[in-house]
């Protein structure tokens, strides 16, 4: 029942400790590092610049130790938002023709463009740059790690009234219970199969899988309700009041290295807005329509 092992694609929220350079960094430097390779994923130009982004995401999976097609795993339970973004923005109504962008083909008020096919390619290559992001993140910082590091960083904000530690607190949580909701999604699966349920196999049986999972769903809100009600009570129980007053075991210290990984992941980042990535576009594309 390979086909219902959820926990085993997601990456998101597992820890890999392989004792890398980028195991090391101080979190703070990690956070900092990945906001500014997130903006510069976001706002990277064209398919060139996406590819580019992702070309340095991999190259940094490597340095981390981490076996990049464990990493690749993530992007399997992404896969329905990505192919479904991907024919809406391949099947929109047709552009004029201009020079960097001409109709390939036309059904009525369907049609698509060479706009589209690169809106398509540069999309799904970002999102994949971006799972891979986001799970460099969680496989070389432990939770405990990452909200020491939130924490002490939105610290400076409290002046103006946001709660640092609840805040951190919240987003730990979410991280941490992200592999549970997989294991959970996956029991689900396997207990509708065992009951009766045809989720399809191989490639001709994906639409048949996610419109079989789509019902599961509801019993997994109700599950994560359930495991937040006993958390809640758990915290209670506990004496938790929130982050007023309350003292720090661990303090952070950064050391010259951190700033340096900092400055590299800003070189890095400078290089991805400033590239000729436009103009290598452009070409390809004019040798493609050409």
């Amino acid at each position: 029942m390979s086909e219902f092992e959820f926990l085993r694609n997601v990456t998101v929220g597992q820890y890999l400790p392989t004792g890398s350079p980028i195991h090391r960094l101080d979190p703070r430097a990690k956070l900092l590092a990945f906001v500014v390779l997130l903006l510069a994923a976001i706002l990277a130009p064209g398919i060139a610049g996406a590819l580019a982004f992702l070309a340095v995401m991999l190259a940094l999976t490597v340095v981390a130790r981490i076996p990049v097609g464990y990493a690749l795993r993530g992007v399997l339970p992404a896969m329905p938002f990505i192919v479904t973004l991907a024919l809406f923005q391949l099947f929109a109504p047709p552009v004029a023709a201009t020079a960097t962008c001409a109709p390939l083909v036309e059904w009525g008020f369907l049609g698509i463009t060479s706009c589209g096919v690169s809106l398509v390619f540069m999309s799904m290559l970002r999102f994949l740059g971006l799972i891979l992001l986001v799970s460099l993140l969680t496989m070389t910082t432990s939770v405990t790690e990452l909200a020491h590091g939130i924490e002490v960083g939105l610290r400076p904000l409290q002046r103006v009234g946001i709660p640092a530690h609840e805040l951190s607190l919240v987003a730990t949580i979410a991280i941490r219970f992200v592999p549970t909701l997989a294991e959970e999604m996956e029991r689900l699966a396997k207990a509708q199969a065992a009951r009766g349920a045809d989720f399809g196999t191989g490639a001709a049986g994906f639409v048949t899988r996610i419109r079989r999972l789509i019902p599961l769903f509801v019993p997994l809100i109700t599950s994560s309700l359930r495991r937040a009600d006993a958390l809640t009570e758990a915290m209670e129980t506990r004496a938790y009041l929130g982050g007023g007053g309350r003292s720090h075991y661990v303090d952070l210290d950064a050391r010259p290295t951190d700033w340096v990984a900092v400055g590299a992941a800003v070189a890095l980042a400078a290089a991805l807005l400033l590239g000729p990535w436009a103009a290598i576009d452009a070409g390809l594309w004019a040798r493609v329509i050409g």
